[in-house]
Formats: structure tokens, sequence, C-alpha cells
């Protein structure tokens, strides 16, 4: 005598049975055991992958003008305050002629008998649009202290937006 709770269950063709699933899996089924994608498939995939990026990238790009600008602000900030540094270990703020390069290396032109090793962690660095910084002691409009600035992206005095000059006295 067979009881009905020990038989096993018939496999439906429908499944795909011990080794199919329901898209086919190894041995055929549903889709004639082929895997993968249609051309059009793909093409569609990537046509909206393409309207994703239009609409994206313009937001994400227009920020890239007014990270430069803040990163120039903050350099500038940061030279300020080594060159505040140098002053109180030197008495006065190095000449336009020794430049920024007077925070990294001991001046060759007058150097200065307090210098203390690097005012900075690394070298001098270039403003974001890969320009050296502007430097005047005394200042033109700081005589008795320094100018320190970047004519920004197009390296010309003045501008709007991303052309706009960043000065250490504004």
């Amino acid at each position: 005598m067979i009881l009905a709770s020990h038989r096993r269950a018939p496999r439906s063709r429908r499944s795909g049975g011990r080794f199919g699933g329901r898209f086919g899996g190894r041995f055929g089924g549903r889709f004639g055991g082929r895997f993968g994608f249609t051309l059009i498939e793909i093409l569609v995939v990537i046509v909206v992958i393409a309207i994703l990026a239009t609409l994206v990238a313009p937001n994400v790009f227009q920020n890239v003008g007014a990270a430069k600008s803040a990163t120039a602000k903050s350099q500038i900030e940061m030279l300020g305050a080594a060159l505040d540094a140098y002053r109180l270990d030197n008495g006065s703020y190095p000449t336009t002629q020794q430049g920024l390069n007077a925070l990294w290396e001991k001046p060759q032109i007058d150097p200065p008998a307090n210098w203390r090793s690097p005012y900075l962690r690394k070298a001098v660095p270039l403003d974001p649009w890969g320009r050296p910084y502007l430097y005047f002691a005394p200042g033109q409009l700081n005589p008795t202290g320094f100018d320190l600035l970047s004519y920004g992206e197009d390296g010309k005095p003045g501008g709007d937006g991303d052309n706009a000059d960043i000065l250490s006295w504004k």
C-alpha cells in the first residue's frame, strides 16, 4: 500500500523541472535554452543611459568652476597664515624677490637669520588653473603687508564668474 503523502509530485513542464527554472534553465524550457539579451534590448538600455547622462551632466559640471574658486580662496588663506608665521619669526614678510618659495626653502636673496624650517608642509602650490600665485611685498594695496592673488581661469586681471580674480584682501 502506497500512501499519498509519500508520492513524489510530478514535475511540471512549465517550471522547467529539475534542471530548468522559470526561464528555461540549463536544459531548455521557455526560451529554448538561449541566454542573453537581444540587440534591441541592449540599444534601449544604451539610449536610456544616454538620456539620463544628458540630464545629469550639466548639473555636475556647473560646479567645477565654483570648486576651483573655493580651492584658490582656501589656498590663499593657507599661504597667508604661513606668511604670518614667517613674519613672526623673521620680523617681516618675504620680499617680492624672495617670493612665496621663501615659505618652503630658506631664501638665497637676503636670507633671514631666524628662518625656521619650512612654513608649509609641501612646496608652494600652483593655483587651481595651473599658474603660480602672484605675491607682492610690500603690497600695492597693502603697503604694510602683502598682496597675494590669482587672476582666475582666464589669467587676466578683472573678470566675472570663473574669470574673477581671487584676492587675499577680500
